[in-house]
Formats: C-alpha cells, sequence, structure tokens
C-alpha cells in the first residue's frame, strides 16, 4: 500500500529541549475547521477548578480516543525523530485529538531518560496547537516530578502517572505516590493509570481531596463488573473514565460510565477507532460491536501470551504499510516471519 508524502518537510527539526522558562499551562486552541477529518473531540463536560483554575478543556481531551503513539527506532536503534514525526502527523491529518507520548505502547520502559525527554519535545512540537498532549510519566517519584515537570514547561497540559513498578504497593503509599507527584505540578490535569484491582475507590477520592489535579483516570482493569462498582465508589461525575485497554473493552465500559479509551491500534488506523468512538457517544452498541469485530483478531494476536506481543503486532502492522521499522526493544522482540502475513493481511483490509 502506498501512502501519500507528508505536507511538511521530512528534514529533522531540532530536538533541543525548549527554553526552561514556563510557559502557561492553559489549554491551547483546539478549533478545528468543518473541512479537517472528524475529530474525537467530545461534547462539553463538567469543568473541574484548582484555585481559579479550571480544567474543562483537558477533561475534554480525555473524552475521546486517547492515542498512544509507537516510538519508532532507526536501523542503529536509537528514536527516529523524522519518522516519528511522520507518524504523529498522520494522526493528527487522521483526526485524533489526544496524544499520549510515552506511553506503554511507547515502550515507556524501554526508552532511556533522555529518550523519554525528546519524544515528549517532539510530540509537543509536531502537534502545535492541533492536540492536547498527556505525557507518560513514572519510574521513582523524583524521576517522575522532574518528567512532569519538562512536560509542563514544554506546554504539554497533562500527565499520565504510570502504574507504579515496585512488588509491594499499600493503598496508602499509592495515595502518596500520586500525590508527590501531583502536587509539583497543580498547573497540569494528572491522571493516574490503574491498574491494581487492590485498589479502591475510596483510595483515589483521597487522592483528589487533596490533588483537586487529579481529574481522570485511565482505568485498566480488565473487569467491567469491577470497573462500575470503583467508578462509583470514587465518583462517577468526578472524573473523567478513560478504558485503558482500548477498543477490545471500550463497549463494556463505556456502558458502566466510561467516555474515552486509549488506542495503540489508532496507529495503524485512526478511523477505525474514531468510528468506535462515534458509535459509543451516540449509544450505538450495534456498531460498535462490528467495529470490534473488525478488530478482534488484530487484539487477539496482541494479548496473546500474557501481551507479550502487544506492541509488536502494531509495530509489525506499520512496518507492512511501510511507516516505520518493525524494531521493538527487549523484553518485547520482534514478530517471527511466520507470523508476519496475518498482520499485513489484517492491516491492508482496514481501511486506512
Amino acid at each position: 500500500m502506498t501512502t501519500t508524502s507528508p505536507t511538511q518537510s521530512s528534514e529533522p527539526r531540532s530536538s533541543e529541549p525548549r527554553s526552561s522558562e514556563p510557559r502557561s499551562s492553559e489549554p491551547r486552541s483546539t478549533a478545528r475547521q468543518s473541512s479537517e477529518p472528524r475529530s474525537s473531540r467530545p461534547e462539553a463536560v463538567e469543568p473541574r477548578t484548582v484555585g481559579s483554575r479550571t480544567f474543562d478543556a483537558q477533561r475534554a481531551a480525555l473524552a475521546g480516543v486517547v492515542a498512544i503513539p509507537v516510538t519508532p527506532f532507526a536501523e542503529d536503534g536509537s528514536v527516529d525523530p523524522d519518522t516519528y514525526r511522520v507518524l504523529l502527523r498522520r494522526l493528527l491529518d487522521g483526526g485524533i485529538t489526544t496524544l499520549t507520548p510515552n506511553g506503554n505502547t511507547g515502550e515507556f520502559y524501554a526508552l532511556t531518560p533522555s529518550e523519554r525527554r525528546l519524544v515528549t519535545e517532539l510530540t509537543v512540537e509536531e502537534a502545535g496547537d492541533r492536540a492536547a498532549i498527556l505525557v507518560g510519566v513514572g519510574h521513582d517519584v523524583p524521576t517522575a516530578v522532574a518528567s512532569a515537570r519538562h512536560a509542563r514547561d514544554l506546554g504539554a497540559q497533562m500527565v499520565m502517572v504510570h502504574q507504579p513498578v515496585h512488588p509491594y504497593v499499600s493503598q496508602s503509599g499509592w495515595v502518596d505516590y500520586h500525590r508527590a507527584i501531583a502536587e509539583a505540578v497543580p498547573e497540569l490535569g494528572v491522571v493516574p493509570y490503574l491498574r491494581n484491582a487492590q485498589l479502591t475507590g475510596a483510595r483515589l477520592a483521597e487522592l483528589a481531596d487533596a490533588c483537586p489535579n487529579v481529574i481522570g483516570v485511565k482505568y485498566a482493569v480488565p473487569d467491567a463488573a469491577r470497573f462500575a462498582a470503583f467508578a462509583r465508589d470514587a465518583g462517577l461525575e468526578r472524573f473523567v473514565w478513560v478504558a485503558g485497554l482500548a477498543e477490545p473493552y471500550a463497549p463494556s465500559y463505556f456502558s458502566a460510565g466510561a467516555t474515552g479509551f486509549t488506542s495503540g491500534l489508532v496507529n495503524v488506523a485512526p478511523s477505525v477507532s474514531l468510528t468506535m468512538l462515534e458509535a459509543l457517544r451516540s449509544g450505538d452498541y450495534p456498531t460498535a460491536m462490528k467495529v470490534w469485530e473488525q478488530i478482534r483478531r488484530f487484539e487477539e494476536l496482541r494479548a496473546a501470551n500474557g501481551s507479550a506481543n502487544n506492541v509488536t503486532v502494531v509495530k509489525e502492522a506499520l512496518a507492512s504499510l511501510g511507516l516505520c521499522r518493525r524494531e521493538v526493544r527487549p523484553p518485547s522482540r520482534p514478530l517471527p516471519e511466520s507470523e508476519r502475513a496475518e498482520v499485513a493481511a489484517i492491516a491492508a483490509g482496514w481501511s486506512i
């Protein structure tokens, strides 16, 4: 399949960090002309205020397709800035208006600190006023705080806090970890990435009582009934609930109160993700489930063997379309040649 060349120059732009002088974190204008591709922008949502600061635009950005871009690598194994820009422009031109650099689909845990900063800088610069930026941060508290402040100074509007990677996570310690990060960047909307089925909704409410800039949740526990209970215990209307397990879980989670979903598949076919979003917003579950059936095999391949090939399958699909190299970093691995044809056939069959 051939792709049209990007409208902007493929010459790399400087990836040097911008000035450390803080920029306003007030949301940038996101108006789009009616002639542009359909957008994942939602209807107005209830504003939330920290002092005189409202987070209504950030909340609105979460109530849609929250795209997790892949991080492409060059032949020498380094991050490929030029290809990354092309992939971002493809998402933006396809109508995607919320981007999460340094998410799990972007191989967050396989990137060095300087690479994570680079990916953030490239995303903010390439998106400009066309998308809201939700930057993934994590690791130890000082590292996460430094990353959040870096995102703030570049002009990002929000940070997503990855689930703490620690063998022993207490519920009160979970609150303390997120509170330390949220309090360091009161100007930014903060979105915990929740994968811990033991955490109670009351703990999330406790965190938000202390940090009103905690405005949304990426909920990634694979249990729709548990999600429904957790969201109501924490405050269904208090937060924007993002289905953090992407399109396969979006219909069931929307039925329980979610208004947005994350997506890695969107890297391959933005229109497919947006079709599901539009159906879910309108309550058209039969259409949403038709999309679910369309993507089922692709997502099954990603989820196989404990999601071992989650990123691998997305990059393989992009490689089959000539958009980036298939390489991933350990502990992931490239897809064996014997399994590549099926992924290519699925990607070719979508209306890209």
